[in-house]
């Protein structure tokens, strides 16, 4: 994508967008965390299902940690991977315990070591707890990101971050990472894009090729 193709892009998501933010539910900072980590191949929607009873039946890290391991299961059943994903709850409650914290510690590197998150989900947490200058690179993201051009079709994940790190000023990266999620929820889908309401087909390759085969 172009600079001045970039800058639109920028422009429209400002005006679809304004008040985009995380669409995860939690009035805890490691409520936050645990969601994110169940966000995995599942929809914000479902995981917001989950937690509103999840997170009222066990109110604290300690009463997490302490949990019976098939009830977490129950809570959280219709998620996808539940299992694994009930195993680090726990993990998750018990480790922080372990090590000291209370709440969510705005450090990069031991969040990794906690069960179940990975790089997009440390971003994800520290960039809305923190407002660190970090990218979630969500399947949104990386749809997105290759039909405008941003990145290369076979980029890692993690090449993608790289690339559009630099593309986007960092004092804007959050509430940009939030615009392009709710941008692909809403109008750019995976299946059937609404097209005829975006106003970034000027240089979309997918509506180019699309547009091809009409």
């Amino acid at each position: 994508m172009t600079k001045e193709n970039l800058k639109i892009y920028f422009v429209i998501l400002n005006e679809t967008f304004p008040n985009a933010k995380c669409a995860l539910n939690y009035s805890k900072d490691y409520e936050l965390l645990i969601a994110v980590m169940l966000s995995a191949q599942t929809t914000d929607k479902a995981v917001n299902k989950a937690t509103s009873r999840l997170f009222l039946d066990y109110p604290s890290l300690e009463s997490l940690a302490k949990a019976d391991l098939k009830d977490i299961e129950n809570h959280i059943a219709f998620l996808g991977m539940f299992r694994n994903k009930a195993k680090n709850i726990i993990g998750i409650a018990s480790k922080l315990l372990e090590d000291g914290y209370t709440s969510v510690p705005n450090d990069p590197e031991y969040l990794v070591t906690l069960p179940g998150v990975g790089n997009k989900t440390k971003n994800c947490v520290l960039a809305e707890l923190f407002n660190e200058p970090l990218l979630a690179v969500d399947t949104h993201v990386q749809r997105i990101s290759k039909r405008l051009n941003m990145v290369k079709e076979s980029d890692s994940v993690l090449e993608m971050e790289h690339k559009l790190v630099k593309q986007i000023p960092s004092e804007r990266l959050v509430k940009i990472n939030h615009q392009i999620i709710w941008f692909g929820r809403e109008i750019c889908k995976a299946q059937n894009p609404h097209c005829e309401k975006c106003a970034c087909t000027g240089f979309c390759s997918y509506f180019k090729k699309k547009k091809s085969t009409i």
